[in-house]
Formats: C-alpha cells, structure tokens, sequence
C-alpha cells in the first residue's frame, strides 16, 4: 500500500480526533456565502517520506501531478510571479489585472545576492552548492522576506526548503506556515518530492527523505465529513516515476519529462469547497 496515504490517513485522524477547533475565535478566511471558515488544526505536523522507495502520491484520490509540477516550475524554474507564466488557474484569486500575485514565490527566487563566489539568487546558489559544496549546512531558499511582505498578495505558505546530503543522498526539508489539509496535502508533497528528484539527477545525487513540516495543519469545517469519507476508502500501491534520464540541466525540464506508471486512485472529490 501507498505510504503516502498511510501517513495522510493518521494525520487526519489526529487532527480530527484531537486537534484544536477554531470556533469562538476570529478567523480571516470566510466561504464563498460569506460564513466564516473555522478549522480543527494540529501545530507542527511532521511527516518524513523515503522517496527512494516510492514516489509519495496519494492513492485514495488523484493528485494532478502534472498541474503540481507546473507550478513548481513556475516558482523554482521560471520564478515568475505571474499567473500568465501558469497553465492552471490556482492562483488567479490572488492576481491582479497584469496578472501579478506580487513579490511572492518566484518573485523572491529570481532576486540576486552576493556571495563571495559571485551573484547567485537562490535557486543558482542551491544549484551551485549541491555541485561544489554538497556537505554544506546551509543549502537553504527562503522566500519569506518581511521585507516584501506587504506588497505580496498571499503570503507564502510553503515558504522555505533546506537541503541536506547524507553520502550520495539529497534529503530535504519543506517547512510550511499553513495548509489546508484536503485540497493542498497531497499536492504540495508530489510536487516538493519532484523537485527533490530534479535537484538530485542534475547534481549527480540520488534522493533520500523528503520531510514536511506544516506548522498550521488544518481541516476546513465543511471538509470534515469529506475526509472522514476519503481515509475510508481503499488504499493502493504506490506507482513508479519515471524520469528523463537525458536531462542534465535544472532549466530544461519540462512537465513531459515525468511519467507515472501504474496510477491506480480512487475517485477525485468534486466541487470541494474552499475558503478564501
């Protein structure tokens, strides 16, 4: 069976069995209808993936993998933020007239620093480190700068990855501020796993662990009844990604160069709710 979703079913079980309601509280987030959106939430959930053994896709439903490396490419290989850079719709809540989210994701990954071996923004510099320096401790992106803040239009949930070689194995970490369980988990796994296994092929690593810090793990109210259904279901094997062995260079990636054999799932969730 998918680890994958044996590690999503006992996070859901925990949050709803012994999480933290936010009812009573003031909440920013509100429904479509204008309710506002309360949560049961569990604080730093830490969920540790080999992604050596299997790729951590969810089973119990399917994950859009391709539309998920889509958006990483639009943050870590173009470093756009721009929604017209993007071939999804995710974003547009959040995007101005030009199409802007502001100076978030991309937009703090393209900026340049210097360093003592030249100018490098961030991903240049992890790219450089894992060649050059792959035993350094401070292989980190951070795109949450307070700087910015107030000129982003969301601010950053998945916001900082640190990046750690164990002999010939890249390991990373993903710290997020915030996730909406049911719409976001799953996602933002499959798609930091990927770049792990991008980042590995072009330094000439293998992949270790990937771990996922969320500091905020939460299910929306009216998303309970659909998650007690969903850990319900049957669980399946993992399927094998298959990755282009030509490419050597971080830049020429494309959505194409990734291939899932064997996907078995159960049905998607439509018209989940979400809260804005």
């Amino acid at each position: 069976m998918s680890k994958a979703d044996l590690i999503f079913i006992d996070m859901c079980k925990d949050i709803i069995e012994n999480g933290t309601t936010s009812e009573g509280e003031t909440v920013r987030a509100k429904w479509a209808d204008g309710v506002y959106a309360h949560t049961i939430k569990k604080f730093a959930v830490v969920n540790r993936y080999d992604i050596q053994e299997e790729f951590p896709i969810m089973t119990l439903r399917p994950t859009n993998l391709k539309a998920a490396i889509d958006e990483i490419l639009w943050i870590w290989q173009k470093k756009s933020n721009n929604i017209n850079d993007l071939n999804s719709k995710i974003w547009d809540s959040w995007a101005d007239e030009s199409g802007s989210i502001g100076k978030a994701y991309g937009y703090q990954l393209a900026i340049k620093h210097k360093y003592s071996e030249g100018d490098f923004d961030q991903v240049d510099r992890v790219l450089y480190d894992l060649k050059n320096n792959p035993y350094s401790r401070r292989i980190i992106v951070n795109m949450y700068n307070h700087a910015d803040l107030n000129e982003m239009h969301l601010y950053p949930c998945a916001y900082s990855m640190t990046f750690n070689v164990s002999g010939k194995k890249l390991n990373a970490i993903l710290n997020q501020r915030s996730q909406d369980v049911l719409v976001a988990n799953n996602w933002n796994v499959s798609q930091y796993a990927i770049l792990v296994h991008m980042l590995a092929q072009v330094s000439g690593l293998e992949v270790g662990e990937f771990v996922h810090v969320i500091a905020d793990a939460h299910i929306y109210d009216r998303h309970v009844d659909l998650v007690k259904e969903l850990i319900s279901r049957p669980v399946f094997e993992a399927p094998k990604l298959q990755i282009n062995p030509d490419i050597n260079n971080f830049y020429d990636f494309k959505v194409e160069d990734f291939i899932l054999d064997d996907y078995k799932c159960g049905p998607q969730i439509k018209k989940i709710p979400v809260a804005i």
